[in-house]
């Protein structure tokens, strides 16, 4: 299943939906149908997506009913009524991982000049602040004051869904909720001039995500999937989950090392070659560029950069 958070137009107020995209195109509100149900068989079902990456158990045949119900359709909107939100209410920063695809890292070398061939030996970890992040749909701001080089990255990000400490890579698929996917908009001469990662990364709205989050059991190998960022329509990154120098099992093992993850985290597990500060001359972000990020299984983020 697909699962969104967002806000319908049909609806007054601002309480988010818990949504399950549909293979038509459409949107069931599972909170909506969850409120019409009578209170003994609306028990145990959630009504946000925060609550069902919360339950112990992932009630997935439960809401397959609610969908599959005749008396239900009338809770599937179209999605041109529907404003996307960040899948997650944020607890704390998203977590992240540097320089984990070998090609990216050599580009990155060479646009520094420093040896090509020069490879982190650990997870290199930073955080982007709840503030950064913004929804499918949302406008990323250019932040021309700041930055003159800002930047975008393609990552697939994990979605905790079980709490747990010093996860053995055995066992960390078991610690996942589901996939979700992360732009990971970068100032780079702000990362370059503080000396570290974090303002470079932290800025308001550089941390899109979306547009849904694909449960595990849908989702297939973490490891094997294709991933893709254009820029008004041109193609500028394309690989594979498979060239990640450390996969989904040694990140989730590595970060969760004396740290605590806890269900609604998110990890984004770095980018592939192709970026733009890299490009020879660089092309960095402006004003009225269109962003579209895609991972394989979940769909496509989209997002505008504003003045």
């Amino acid at each position: 299943m697909k699962f969104l958070s967002f806000l319908d137009a049909r609806q007054q107020g601002l309480d988010p939906q818990l949504g399950i995209a549909l293979d038509n195109g459409k949107v069931f509100n599972v909170t909506a149908a969850v409120r019409a149900l009578p209170p003994g068989e609306a028990a145990g079902l959630p009504l946000s997506l925060d609550a069902l990456i919360d339950a112990e158990a992932t009630p997935l045949q439960e809401l397959a009913r609610l969908v599959e119900n005749p008396g239900n359709a009338g809770h599937a909107v179209d999605v041109d009524q529907i404003r996307f939100l960040p899948p997650v209410q944020l607890r704390r920063n998203v977590f992240c991982v540097g320089r984990n695809y070998r090609e990216h890292i050599i580009e990155g070398n060479i646009a520094k000049g420093i040896p090509a061939n020069t490879f982190p030996e650990a997870i290199e970890f930073f955080t982007k602040p709840s503030t950064a992040v913004v929804g499918h749909g949302w406008d990323v701001n250019r932040h021309a004051a700041l930055t003159n080089s800002l930047d975008y990255e393609v990552e697939l990000a994990i979605v905790i869904g079980k709490r747990g400490v010093n996860i053995s890579e055995a066992d960390a698929l078991d610690h996942v909720f589901g996939y979700t996917i992360v732009n990971d908009v970068t100032a780079r001469d702000l990362q370059r001039r503080h000396g570290q990662w974090f303002k470079g990364k932290g800025l308001d709205t550089t941390c899109p995500m979306g547009p849904v989050i694909v449960h595990k059991s849908a989702f297939g190998n973490p490891n094997a999937k294709r991933l893709e960022l254009e820029v008004n329509g041109e193609l500028r990154q394309s690989a594979s989950t498979d060239e990640m120098i450390f996969n989904v099992q040694a990140v989730i093992a590595q970060l969760s090392a004396g740290l605590t993850l806890l269900p609604g985290d998110i990890i984004s597990t770095g980018t592939p070659k192709g970026v733009g500060y890299a490009a020879i001359p660089p092309r960095c972000l402006n004003v009225g560029d269109v962003v579209k990020a895609r991972v394989e299984g979940i769909g496509e983020l989209t997002n505008q950069i504003v003045a």
